[in-house]
């Protein structure tokens, strides 16, 4: 299958190189063949002018600006939001991933989710006003941290500018990963991809080949195309890119 035409974008997470310019990390996707790529608002897009370099360098080296990957919190600090979505749309991502509070639902007293579920819908209504989308990280510490309830939020959020990120929880087998991701399915935005087992210990992506190979067969069902971005590669090791590049290509085309 040719680039362009797998049922999803491969692509890159720019926080899974922090330590590298913005150029060494498009220089590097561009190489290893990678297609799109989520901006990180921590090191490389912290702001609208420098969000605007970064969209031309994308360009210039023929990537897609996949997503730009804050670290906003749903709930907490609703002023700092404007100035995310500025960047955003300087960087022309058609999508802003935020963090569904700081909390897991266990731990979350009513008020809280009520915060949170409140200020997607006005993040929604913001973002949906200029065309962007808002993805909320599927992650441990926060109110999706599991599917049942990442689904239980994005159900109360009920906005059709959110959805929300998929990436393996940590220890879970293959089936059960993919049993949350079918769960969170009609909300699906965008994959994180990793290959951590049997808890946080990095592998490489061909040491779960068959998770994701089932994983991004099943993203791509709808005929949706989203993006796959590669995250947490063993070492935070640049020169491992090209091998997980193609590791992704190819278990994206199944």
């Amino acid at each position: 299958m040719t680039p362009g035409l797998l049922p999803v974008r491969p692509g890159l997470c720019s926080v899974t190189f922090r330590a590298e310019t913005a150029e060494t990390v498009a220089a590097a996707a561009a190489d290893a063949g990678l297609e799109s790529i989520e901006w990180g608002a921590d090191v490389h897009a912290p702001d609208p002018r420098t969000a605007e370099q970064v969209a031309a360098l994308s360009d210039r080296h023929g990537l897609v600006v996949a997503s730009y990957g804050a670290y906003y919190r749903l709930g907490e600090n609703p002023e700092s939001f404007p100035a995310v979505l500025d960047s955003a749309v300087a960087l022309g991502a058609p999508r802003i991933r935020v963090w569904a509070g700081s909390v897991e639902r266990h731990d979350a007293d009513d008020a809280v989710v009520a915060a949170v579920i409140d200020d997607a819908r006005r993040v929604g209504d913001l973002a949906g006003a200029v065309g962007v989308r808002i993805g909320l990280e599927f992650h441990r510490g926060t109110l999706t941290s599991t599917a049942e309830s990442a689904t239980q939020l994005l159900k109360a959020i009920a906005h059709p500018q959110v959805g929300t990120y998929w990436q393996p929880s940590v220890g879970l087998t293959d089936d059960d990963a993919l049993a949350e991701l079918d769960a969170v399915y009609d909300w699906l935005e965008a994959l994180h991809v990793f290959s951590w087992w049997p808890r946080t210990e990095r592998l490489p992506l061909s040491a779960r080949a068959e998770l994701w190979r089932r994983a991004l067969t099943r993203a791509g069902a709808d005929g949706l195309r989203r993006d796959a971005l590669l995250e947490f590669v063993a070492g935070d090791d640049l020169s491992v890119l090209p091998r997980e590049a193609e590791a992704l290509r190819q278990l994206a085309a199944g």
